[in-house]
């Protein structure tokens, strides 16, 4: 019994160590774990905060699981084992590549974004004000917002939120419906196409004149 016993802890501690895995983080620009800066070459553990700042990126290389990149402005929680990826995203933008028989999962304030694991996933999520954007890239996944589930296939895209909540920017991603944006940024766009035509008829005025003897004469008709 006592040899059962030894045999028994010694497998436990085995498993425990198996499951357990780090990744290596490179940085570019300003980059910090749990609030403290680093720099490339990190050994990142699981369950980590990382922090990117502007003009900035972090990629965290996770063997045989996959990898997961944070472009400026960005913040998420990373776990991970051998089989698995999760990223709890509060700001930003991220890009997560997950090997075939690798559970991979995105979450925002707005939906969960969950890999095929039957397949190799290589996906985008992006979260803005009150809304977030996943674009896959190859493999397939899974938008979850409430109880609504939207599968979006290698080369498509898909959203979840409010594109127009008070207090948002306006976006203006290339699927994204022209309603959404403000009657002041319609304004605006009016205001700069008037420009644009003035300009251009102006210029093309002058350019349309009578020679005579090499010299320009501009119509006064024109």
């Amino acid at each position: 019994m006592t040899l059962v016993a030894v045999l028994s802890a010694f497998s436990t501690v085995t498993l425990a160590i198996e499951s357990l895995s780090a990744g290596e983080l490179s940085a570019v620009g300003q980059v910090s774990v749990n609030g403290v800066a680093v720099t490339s070459n990190t050994t990142l553990v699981s369950g980590s905060v990382v922090s990117v700042g502007a003009n900035s990126s972090a990629t965290i290389n996770l063997g045989q699981a996959g990898k997961v990149e944070l472009l400026a402005n960005s913040s998420a929680n990373i776990s991970f084992s051998n089989n698995s990826i999760i990223a709890i995203m509060n700001s930003g933008k991220a890009r997560v590549l997950a090997n075939q028989g690798v559970a991979s999962t995105v979450t925002t304030n707005h939906a969960t974004v969950i890999g095929d694991v039957a397949l190799s996933n290589s996906f985008v999520v992006e979260v803005e004000c009150g809304h977030t954007h996943v674009d896959a890239v190859a493999g397939s996944v899974v938008m979850r917002s409430g109880s609504t589930d939207k599968t979006v296939a290698a080369g498509t895209s898909a959203l979840a939120g409010n594109l127009s909540q008070a207090g948002c920017e306006p976006c203006f991603r290339p699927d994204t419906p022209l309603a959404t944006a403000t009657p002041a940024t319609f304004m605006t766009v009016l205001l700069l196409a008037g420009g644009a035509i003035g300009t251009a008829f102006i210029i093309g005025a002058r350019q349309s004149t009578d020679t005579t003897g090499g010299v320009g004469v501009i119509s006064p008709i024109r």
